[in-house]
């Protein structure tokens, strides 16, 4: 039985970066994934190599937040606006024009590119805000990981909530990333989707680590008065049980 369990956002700020780091170190994360454009990256690579885990470093594509690498990208206002990019594709996606799909392209390769050049090992993608699953960005991010040697890749979301059903789309996306040979695991969701039921076999945990007002490690699901908030990370643990923990 496997279970990777993930820390999102390495890289992008101070703050989740040393958690992610003390996350990994005490055992409640098994790997994380990388921000190429966050504004913490360099001190992270470094975090990474005096610590001893650039091997389980992927990367975490980012069109929503943050500056972009690539020229191409800063002229692109379906995503940026003045010089930084923005959520509103998130509410209202589309089919891109060729300009703005070579510029999504063009970024995405700079991001991959970014981490590997910094002697990262990236044998896994995932993104921020799920962009990765677009279904007009999805065949953009595959090239991406093609042409990168990136085998594993992060599905929807598979546990059904009451709030948000999976329904059909979803897991017709996971199977999409299947058909084209990319490494999946079978099941991904957050602690929250695993309250009622057992953990299934070969299953993906997002989480992301920080710091509450309190100095807290945590699994930061809101932020209040500028504070990160959300449960102590160390409740992660009761989930691995007899689970292996899956390598990167």
């Amino acid at each position: 039985m496997a279970l990777y369990v993930n820390g999102d956002d390495f890289g992008l700020g101070e703050s989740c970066t040393l958690a992610v780091a003390e996350a990994l170190e005490k055992g409640y994360i098994t790997g994380t994934t990388m921000t190429a454009n966050g504004e913490y990256f360099e001190n992270a690579v470094r975090l990474a190599e005096k610590r001893g885990f650039t091997d389980k470093i992927g990367v975490h594509f980012n069109l929503t937040e943050g500056r972009p690498l690539t020229k191409e990208m800063e002229k692109t206002e379906l995503f940026v606006e003045d010089g930084f990019f923005h959520k509103r594709y998130l509410k209202n996606p589309r089919e891109l024009t060729d300009a703005e799909a070579n510029a999504v392209y063009k970024e995405l390769s700079a991001q991959a590119e970014r981490l590997k050049k910094s002697g990262l090992a990236v044998a896994r993608a995932d993104s921020h805000h799920y962009i990765h699953t677009f279904i007009h960005l999805a065949p953009i991010a595959a090239r991406v990981c093609l042409e990168h040697d990136i085998i594993r890749v992060r599905i929807n979301r598979t546990f059904d909530t009451p709030e948000r059903p999976r329904i059909t789309d979803g897991r017709i996306a996971n199977l999409w990333w299947r058909e084209r040979g990319f490494l999946t695991t079978a099941h991904f969701g957050r602690m929250s989707d695993l309250e009622e039921g057992a953990v299934p076999d070969d299953v993906e945990i997002m989480t992301h680590p920080d710091y509450d007002k309190n100095g807290i490690l945590i699994d930061r699901t809101g932020v209040e008065d500028g504070f990160p908030t959300g449960r102590p990370l160390w409740e992660i643990t009761r989930f691995f049980g007899e689970k292996e923990e899956k390598p990167l």
